[in-house]
């Protein structure tokens, strides 16, 4: 199957190629934005080709030596996931946020744009400039919060990770968002914080990911299946660690910030900026629509433009199902 590309009602470019499903939009004179969508549409008929001729290595967990790739996203995948080789990861965990990352780079290149982003099935890499801004936030129960994202801010990454997508989890997290310099970085980071969202309970059922996929790069690794009830303290422990990882990871300086879910409660890890908190911003004017559709698995991402933001009214948009599908894994 080739690659597809088309735009949307509202003007955003939707491609598509084989599981890479993207969304991107660029903000700024008409011109600009144009040229920026012809180039990613020139640059994205390589990206799966040359992605899945390093799959075996990519697929492999990291080790002492630094696996040599030549395609783009790979190396960014491999650059996401070095950082966490201690522990078993493969550079898969980066592959949505890495082809995002690649995809806004071909998207601004020698553009003048404010702001654009490019939204790989959740996952999502963002270009801002100064005086621009995208406020980023989750809205579903027990957790309103809104984080503004400026050009002084070191985040350019999105992430979503956690049971309920096509990926497996070893954690029972419904989700983990992370906040990152990247979306390979928030990518790879919110898999390890997902999974560390874990606990040892009769109604938690597992089984080898081999079993269930033959080729999934985590072998044998008990991946979860389902999970039962769980009495609230075993959900208040399971986060508790999920939140000690994001900590680490955190102080460690691979995140900026990350929150948890599970059954209805949150976490969140966020020392620098307090706009993530329970409960803290009170639901702007339309979003009320987006919460009412919300169930526990759900998270929503919205970002929209301050008032008299000189990219006008298509500013307003809505990130949905940040609960990634990373199709590639």
């Amino acid at each position: 199957m080739s690659a597809v590309a088309a735009r949307l009602a509202d003007g955003r470019l939707h491609l598509q190629h084989g599981p890479i499903d993207l969304i991107i939009e660029a903000f700024g004179e008409v011109a600009e934005r144009e040229q920026a969508y012809s180039q990613a549409i020139g640059r994205f008929g390589d990206i799966l080709p040359t992605l899945v001729g390093e799959l075996m290595t990519l697929r492999r967990p990291l080790g002492d030596a630094f696996p040599l790739l030549r395609g783009p996203v790979a190396r960014r995948m491999v650059e996401a996931t070095w950082p966490h080789r201690s522990v078993y990861i493969t550079p898969m965990a980066a592959v949505a946020g890495a082809v995002a990352d690649e995809m806004l780079q071909a998207t601004v290149h020698g553009r003048t744009l404010d702001k654009a982003y490019v939204n790989d099935g959740g996952d999502i890499a963002i270009h801002l400039t100064p005086g621009h801004e995208l406020r980023a936030g989750i809205f579903a129960r027990g957790l309103d919060g809104m984080a503004r994202l400026t050009a002084d801010r070191p985040v350019r990454g999105i992430a979503t990770s956690g049971r309920g997508g096509r990926s497996f989890s070893l954690g029972i997290a419904e989700s983990a968002t992370v906040l990152a310099a990247t979306a390979a970085a928030a990518d790879a980071a919110a898999t390890l914080i997902a999974n560390a969202v874990n606990i040892d309970h009769p109604a938690i059922e597992r089984s080898p990911a081999r079993d269930l996929d033959p080729d999934s790069d985590l072998g044998d690794l008990p991946v979860t299946v389902a999970v039962g009830f769980l009495p609230s303290d075993a959900v208040s422990e399971a986060l508790d660690r999920g939140l000690a990882e994001a900590r680490r990871l955190r102080r460690a300086g691979l995140i900026d910030s990350a929150a948890l879910s599970l059954r209805g409660d949150w976490r969140v890890e966020n020392s620098c900026h307090p706009e993530w908190s329970e409960r803290s911003h009170a639901v702007a004017s339309g979003d009320e629509v987006l919460r009412s559709a919300q169930d526990d698995r759900l998270v929503t991402l919205r970002a929209t433009m301050d008032e008299g933001d000189a990219s006008g009214d298509a500013g307003s948009f809505d990130f949905q199902k940040l609960l990634a599908e990373k199709r590639l894994r």
